[in-house]
């Protein structure tokens, strides 16, 4: 199983072995990190679980298509690395995976 690491606003990281073709938000959710608040459940239809992809990963996760571009325009403090988590598909390719949690979610 892959294993993903996702930074906390305060620096606390949870290492979360996480099941191929879940999402990043996913297990965020099920391991509760704080700062991920999930409001849509997944449908890519609010941004309240914003992450910032780590550098070293960006290449790899790959950037957002349209629709998450779109509703990245309702995230606090967008950056280029700025991805919604409940659209990243854990794969073996991304055992490693790491990502930051914004200060707060819109």
């Amino acid at each position: 199983m892959p294993r993903i690491s996702i930074v906390a606003k305060d620096g606390t990281v949870f290492e979360i072995q996480a099941e191929s073709r879940t999402s990043v938000m996913e297990n965020a959710v099920r391991n509760s990190v704080p700062g991920i608040e999930a409001e849509c459940g997944g449908a890519c239809a609010c941004a309240t679980c914003h992450v910032y992809v780590d550098d070293a990963w960006q290449e790899k996760v790959g950037p957002p298509d349209p629709m998450e571009a779109d509703m990245l325009d309702f995230a606090y403090d967008v950056r280029p690395n700025s991805r919604l988590s409940c659209q990243i598909r854990i794969a073996d390719a991304l055992d490693g995976l790491v990502v930051h949690v914004p200060e707060r979610q819109s």
